[in-house]
C-alpha cells in the first residue's frame, strides 16, 4: 500500500470510529460494503448477497466477517493493516447469527447507511433486542471534516474533471446528439485519471431546464445553451463533480441576462465560505442574488452538497441546515436557474472550508463558453 493510501485511510481511524460509537451510546457499528466501510478501513469490498461486514463494538475487539471466497481480497486490502481478526465463513454458514453470537447482547447497533435492506432485516432477526440506527449518525462528524490527505485527493479529482471540461468545446457541435457528446465525455473522464464515470449530464436547449436530465437522443441545435455536469471517482475513492455551461453559437439574449445573474450568485456564495458560517447562509447568499433579479422561483434545488467518498454526502448547503462550517468541510456550490421549456444554467465548483475562507478545487473559467 502506498504512503498516499495510508494517509487517506489511517489506522487511527478505526479507534476514532470506535470512540464515536461509544459516545453515541451504541453497542456496535455494522459496516457492510460501501463508503462507510471504506472510510473506516480503506477496504473497497464487493457489494454481494454474501455478507461482508466490519463489526466494530463500542468496547472490545473489532472483526471483519468475510465470505471465504473474498478472504484473499480482504487480506490484500488496507484493512489488513488494522490488526483486526478476519473471520471467514463458508457457503453453508449463517454469518448473521455468527455475528450476533460473537457480539453478544447489545441494545443499539448502527448499520451502514448503504446496507442492503435484505441484510438489515437479517440482522434484525439475528439481533431481535437491538434497536437499529444509521451508522452515519456516528460517522458524520468524522467524515465531514476532511484530513489534509483527503483534501489533496479532492484537489486531484478537481484537476482531473477540469481537464475534461477543457475538452468539452471540441465535443459540442451542431447536429450531434446529447448521447454522442456524453459518450465522448465519459471516455475523457476515464482518460483523465478517474477509475469510474459516476454521471454525465448534457442538457441542451430545454433539457437544460431539468437539473438531472443526463442524456438523450436530442440533436443539439445552433444558438442553444448546453449544461454539462460531470463527475467520477478517482482510484483514491474520492469524487469529482463540476458543472459548466456552453453555447453552440450565440445564445438567446434572455439567457445571457440571467447567466450573468447566476455568475454573481455563485461568486457570492463562494465568497461567504468561512469557518463558523452556517451551511444555510451559503445557500442564502446565492439565493438572495437570484431572487433580487426576479429569478427566485427558477432556482429549484439546494445550493450544494458535501463530497468525498460519495458524490452526495453531508454537509448539505440548504435552508434549514444550521450546521456551522468547519475547516475540512468539502462541498459543492452550484446555484442554478431553470426556465421550463426554454433553457437553464448551473455553475458548480467544489470548495473546501479552510481556516480563514474557502478554497476552490475547480479552476475552469465560469464565464459562458461559446463554441
Amino acid at each position: 500500500m502506498t504512503k498516499e493510501s495510508s494517509d487517506l485511510y489511517p489506522v487511527a481511524r478505526l479507534a476514532a470510529a470506535q470512540e464515536a460509537t461509544a459516545a453515541a451510546g451504541l453497542g456496535a457499528l455494522l459496516l457492510t460494503p460501501g463508503p462507510d466501510l471504506r472510510y473506516v478501513t480503506g477496504y473497497e469490498a464487493l457489494p454481494l448477497e454474501r455478507l461482508t461486514c466490519l463489526v466494530l463494538p463500542a468496547r472490545g475487539d473489532a472483526f471483519l466477517m468475510v465470505p471465504r471466497l473474498e478472504l484473499a481480497a480482504a487480506e490484500h486490502s488496507p484493512a489488513s493493516r488494522l490488526g483486526i481478526e478476519f473471520v471467514p465463513w463458508e457457503e453453508t454458514d449463517d454469518p448473521y447469527t455468527a455475528v450476533a453470537a460473537r457480539l453478544g447482547a447489545v441494545a443499539r447497533v448502527g448499520l451502514a447507511d448503504r446496507m442492503w435492506a435484505m441484510q438489515s432485516l437479517r440482522f434484525r432477526d439475528a439481533l431481535p433486542g437491538a434497536e437499529q440506527v444509521l451508522a452515519g449518525t456516528v460517522l458524520r462528524g468524522l467524515r465531514m471534516r476532511k484530513s489534509a490527505a483527503e483534501v489533496a485527493a479532492l484537489r486531484e479529482a478537481g484537476a482531473a474533471i477540469d481537464a475534461v471540461h477543457a475538452q468539452v468545446p471540441a465535443f459540442l457541435k451542431e447536429g450531434r446528439t446529447e448521447r454522442e457528446v456524453g459518450r465522448d465525455i465519459a471516455e475523457a473522464i476515464i482518460a483523465a485519471g478517474h477509475a469510474t464515470v459516476d454521471f454525465v449530464i448534457v442538457g441542451s436547449g430545454p433539457n437544460g431546464a431539468s437539473p438531472h436530465h443526463e442524456l438523450s437522443d436530442r440533436v443539439i441545435r445552433a444558438g442553444e445553451p448546453v449544461v454539462v455536469d460531470i463527475g467520477g471517482r478517482m482510484p483514491s475513492g474520492y469524487c469529482s463533480d463540476s458543472t459548466r455551461v456552453y453555447s453552440v453559437g450565440e445564445p438567446p439574449a434572455g439567457f445571457v441576462k440571467y447567466y450573468e445573474v447566476l455568475q454573481r450568485a455563485q461568486e457570492a456564495a463562494c465568497a461567504a465560505v468561512r469557518p463558523g458560517v452556517p451551511c444555510e447562509e451559503i445557500d442564502a447568499a446565492a439565493r438572495e442574488v437570484i431572487a433580487a433579479e426576479g429569478y427566485g422561483e427558477y432556482f429549484i434545488h439546494r445550493t450544494g452538497h458535501g463530497i468525498g467518498l460519495e458524490t452526495h454526502e453531508e454537509p448539505y448547503i440548504v435552508t434549514g441546515n444550521a450546521e456551522p462550517l468547519a475547516p475540512g468541510f468539502a462541498f459543492s456550490v452550484e446555484p442554478g436557474i431553470y426556465l421550463p421549456g426554454a433553457h437553464g444554467a448551473r455553475i458548480e465548483d467544489i470548495l473546501v472550508c479552510t481556516e480563514d475562507g474557502g478554497e476552490r478545487v475547480n479552476h475552469r473559467p465560469r464565464e459562458l463558453v461559446v463554441v
